[in-house]
């Protein structure tokens, strides 16, 4: 009965030990409160909800996550780090070149297209060109054509030219020869061709046209056989030895830029090669569709390495800000709720930082708050971090920072 007694009494402390013990222990570990749990989806890590469920837009099961009182920060291996390509940069203050760059395209100057139309009715007998395309020279022959109407002209002019020779002292013949001279030339007839007429005396019904300027044949209206009217448009010449260059620009860009602003000219493919010109024309009424102004601009194209449809890049004379806090555009993450930049605080630390930015060019910006000379900034990978900090925590980006 004492032996029984005893043992009981030994398993009353050792229970009164263990259960010591463990409050103890209880008391030195942080709990994890209900309010702390979260649960996210795999897929969209932007669903988080209080209690475990399927994901409104997949319907895929929400996994749980823990939220950490440092919201911002994210810590990665470094064959994470190597794999991310996570590159930074140490801030200083330097020179900022804030130079616009506009989109471009090259068209053909209407001052150097020339458009042939028919003086006369007649048939064409022959074209000497049949495709477009091919380079003309001012006076080479464009097409043969028959025309009883040059006829006619023809045989009055021989006929007021054999008046005046039979009668040199009348001054009536000698103007009614100058007249029919004239309606020749006015017709299209060269010089030349009047004198082939007047050493010949003799009709032909069958005439050259000939080119009015040089460059390339863009457009033919015509086939051979093809009858033709007075006024007909027959073929289009453009001269391509100088272009238009225009480039779109919207209003709240416009108030720097005014006719005679230097430019620099980038043509694609040819981006070593840049040109230097200046504004010409500003279109003073903004496009109805997309609501932008054009600008104009001559761009020189003697050896006619440039055609009409390129696309180029307009580059603007830059402004110069001094000691300012510039970095790489691509380091800054833009979203609906501001901008913000992973700053390196450790050897495998980073922490989200939310910046103000000012002006930006093609390759840096200005943060004009948020970042401190001598921080380290990451410039690539950014976006890689981002998504590793949405699918790891599943929560806000902007939680926890001073805003």
């Amino acid at each position: 009965m004492k032996k029984l007694k005893y043992m009981r009494l030994l398993l009353f402390f050792l229970g009164f030990g263990l259960t010591l013990f463990s409050c103890s222990s209880g008391d030195n570990k942080p709990k994890q409160t209900a309010s702390e749990i979260k649960y996210t989806c795999p897929m969209h890590p932007q669903i988080v909800e209080n209690h475990p469920g399927s994901c409104p837009i997949c319907n895929m099961d929400l996994i749980k996550i823990s939220t950490q009182k440092n919201q911002t920060g994210l810590t990665l291996s470094q064959s994470q780090i190597t794999l991310a390509n996570v590159k930074t940069i140490t801030v200083g203050k330097g020179n900022f070149n804030d130079s616009k760059l506009l989109n471009a395209r090259l068209v053909t100057n209407p001052n150097n297209t020339q458009l042939v139309s028919s003086r006369f009715s007649g048939r064409i007998d022959h074209l000497f060109f049949k495709e477009a395309g091919q380079k003309i020279a001012k006076g080479q022959a464009l097409f043969q054509i028959y025309s009883e109407d040059l006829l006619t002209l023809q045989k009055d002019y021989l006929l007021n030219l054999k008046q005046q020779n039979a009668f040199p002292n009348e001054l009536i013949y000698k103007r009614l020869t100058e007249s029919a001279k004239n309606k020749l030339s006015l017709y299209g007839y060269s010089s030349q061709q009047i004198k082939q007429l007047n050493s010949n005396n003799k009709t032909n019904p069958y005439v050259n046209v000939y080119s009015p300027n040089s460059g390339s044949i863009t457009d033919i209206s015509i086939t051979e056989g093809q009858y033709v009217t007075e006024g007909m448009s027959l073929m289009t010449i453009e001269n391509l030895n100088n272009l238009w260059l225009e480039a779109d620009v919207y209003p709240s860009e416009f108030k720097n830029i005014k006719v005679g602003t230097p430019i620099k000219i980038e043509v694609a493919g040819f981006a070593n090669e840049p040109i230097q010109s200046k504004i010409d024309f500003i279109n003073p009424q903004l496009n109805a569709g997309s609501q932008i102004l054009t600008l104009r601009a001559n761009l020189p194209n003697a050896k006619e390495d440039f055609k009409p449809g390129m696309q180029a890049e307009v580059r603007f004379p830059s402004v110069s800000q001094n000691s300012v806090i510039s970095i790489p555009t691509n380091a800054v993450i833009r979203d609906e709720k501001g901008n913000y930049v992973w700053i390196k605080t450790d050897k495998d630390k980073f922490d989200i930082r939310m910046v103000e930015i000012g002006k930006e060019s093609d390759e840096t910006i200005v943060i004009k708050s948020g970042i401190k000379v001598g921080e380290s900034v990451v410039i690539s990978g950014a976006y890689l971090l981002t998504s590793e900090f949405i699918l790891k925590k599943g929560g806000n980006m902007m939680s926890g920072m001073n805003m």
